[in-house]
């Protein structure tokens, strides 16, 4: 039993998921919403990102064996994809659920965010369009927040830009490490098509831009436009490393470093 549950946690994607989880319940709180909307708004990401990690190594489960993927419990047999699809139907559901005392825009809204989560694993993945779900999804994250607040608004253009650059680079960061093993089960997403050091150079970009309508909204003032230099500056020596050849880990950690500057100013952004 403790094998079976460790193995569910395995499949949700606990990183990202939580990861994801933190920064709308960050973003809530930046917002001013009360505290009741920002827990069920944390809940209701908490469960969205479980049906997307869920249903993600359900549907791929025969292409992580063919691949290897040791690193996937349901790859490995700990668990059988019937039971990780079911649990993530049934966190999909839960995720409505949770968000519908928020008000109808926010259903609609995060009704519309878990869509395209669930259209990338269930096949726009392996197109050209592949960072289409990840640019709505982010690009929309904050819109997400603001619409759940008892008088919902729309947040500025520019933040909802960042956030979308950020979800671009998030796409191609994630795709960069299992390129090759990718490529041999028939996956053919933007990444694939690019190329390693394209990918790399083009996720470097998009968090050194993010930067930019960053600090426009937090009214282009000394220390925003730091924040901003710094990102550009981070992003820079990315795309020098992986001009050097096949990305490594220091380009990773810089790509992290970058995502993370970003994820900062985004924050004080949407609590100014």
């Amino acid at each position: 039993m403790v094998r079976r549950v460790r193995a569910v946690i395995g499949s949700s994607h606990p990183g990202p998921t939580v990861a994801v989880t933190v920064i709308t319940v960050l973003l809530a709180v930046a917002n001013g919403l009360e505290p009741w909307r920002v827990v069920l708004l944390g809940c209701a990401m908490l469960a969205d990102q479980l049906s997307v990690g869920l249903s993600n190594d359900a549907i791929d489960a025969e292409r992580d064996r063919a691949s290897g993927r040791t690193d996937k419990p349901v790859a490995r047999g700990d668990v059988t994809p019937r039971t990780v699809r079911a649990l993530a139907l049934m966190s999909l559901s839960l995720a409505l659920v949770l968000t519908a005392p928020l008000g109808w825009p926010a259903l609609g809204l995060h009704a519309l965010l878990l869509a395209a989560a669930w259209t990338y694993n269930l096949g726009l993945k392996s197109t050209v369009l592949s960072a289409l779900p990840y640019l709505v999804f982010f690009g929309l994250l904050p819109a997400l927040v603001t619409v759940s607040a008892r008088m919902p608004s729309w947040p500025p253009l520019p933040l909802l830009a960042a956030a979308a650059l950020l979800g671009f680079a998030a796409h191609l960061a994630n795709v960069l490490p299992d390129l090759e093993a990718d490529r041999a089960t028939g996956v053919r997403g933007l990444g694939h098509r690019i190329g390693a050091t394209a990918t790399a150079v083009t996720a470097c970009l998009a968090l050194g831009t993010a930067g930019v309508p960053l600090a426009i909204v937090l009214g282009g003032g000394a220390l925003a436009w730091v924040g901003a230099t710094a990102g550009a500056l981070i992003a820079a020596a990315g795309i020098l490393l992986a001009l050097r050849g096949r990305p490594s880990r220091a380009l990773f950690r810089l790509v992290i470093a970058g995502a993370l500057l970003d994820v900062v100013l985004l924050l004080w952004a949407a609590a100014g």
